[in-house]
Formats: structure tokens, sequence, C-alpha cells
């Protein structure tokens, strides 16, 4: 029996494309320093001239899905990760766009066999958003070592 899994060590290698939304940019600002925090610590170059990290800013979650989908058609990067929040209101917006985003995201991540991962917080409140992007813990860590595991996971099946 094969066991087949990713790692975190030897990151050096991967291509790694970030796309962000502007809107809530208290947050996904928050989100991408803690993602960048982490992919730095496992040997990521995250400097402004760095050949290994794209970031890309979109003006809300809704967009994340046609950015990563033109980034991952390129063919250049191992992952994409997406990073937004989407934080419910008194209208249905909130269903609507976090459903277009986790749908388009996922079937970008299906159609181009290259992994995308789903960073956008969906909370009741600023106050869970902010816990989640920092005060209590920065999810953006989280969604940076789900990319190092799987770019390192895919590179490990080509």
């Amino acid at each position: 029996m094969a066991t087949i899994e990713g790692t975190f060590q030897n990151s050096s290698s991967l291509r790694v494309a970030i796309v962000v939304a502007r809107f809530n940019d208290l947050i996904t600002s928050k989100l991408l320093s803690g993602c960048l925090d982490c992919l730095s610590r496992h040997g990521i170059d995250v400097s402004d001239s760095s050949k290994q990290l794209d970031i890309a800013w979109v003006p809300g979650s809704f967009e994340l899905p046609i950015i990563s989908q033109q980034l991952a058609r390129q063919r250049k990067y191992d992952v994409v990760i997406t990073l937004g929040a989407v934080i419910r209101g008194d209208t249905p917006h909130f269903d609507v766009v976090v459903s277009e985003a986790s749908k388009g995201i996922a079937t970008v991540s299906r159609d181009t066999g290259v992994p995308i991962i789903f960073g956008v917080l969906t909370t009741d409140t600023m106050q869970q958003a902010l816990e989640r992007a920092g005060i209590k813990n920065n999810l953006g860590w989280s969604y940076a070592l789900q990319a190092l595991e799987m770019g390192s996971l895919m590179n490990e099946l080509s």
C-alpha cells in the first residue's frame, strides 16, 4: 500500500499566487499578512522581487473565482490561495456572494487541476471575522499551510 502525502518541507520550489478581495480589507489584509508570514517561514520568497509569489487584488469575494481561473490557466503556479471576508448583513447578499464564490473556486480547481485554497471567511459579525484574522488566530497562516501541503502533494503525484 502506498501512502501519499504532501509536506511542508522543500517548499522553496513552489510557485504560489494569492488572490485577495479588497472588500473588508481590514480583514483580508490581516489574512494576507498571516499567509505571507507562514509562506516565508516555510521557504517561499515573499519579497517584492519574488519569482515564487504573485498577489492579485480583486474588488470582492465574488470576483475571486475568475481571477483564480486566469492565474491557474497560466500553468505557472502550483497552487492559488484565495482570501476574502463575507460578513452577514440584513439582506440575502451574503448568501449569494458566499455561494457563488465557493462554487466558483471549487469549479476552477476541478477544471484546471490546480489546487485553489478557499480562504474566504464567512462570518455573522465583524467581531468573528476579526477573531479569525488575527485577534485570536490568523487563519491566513492555515490557508498558507494548506497551500504548501496541496502544492507538495500535487507535485508528488506528477
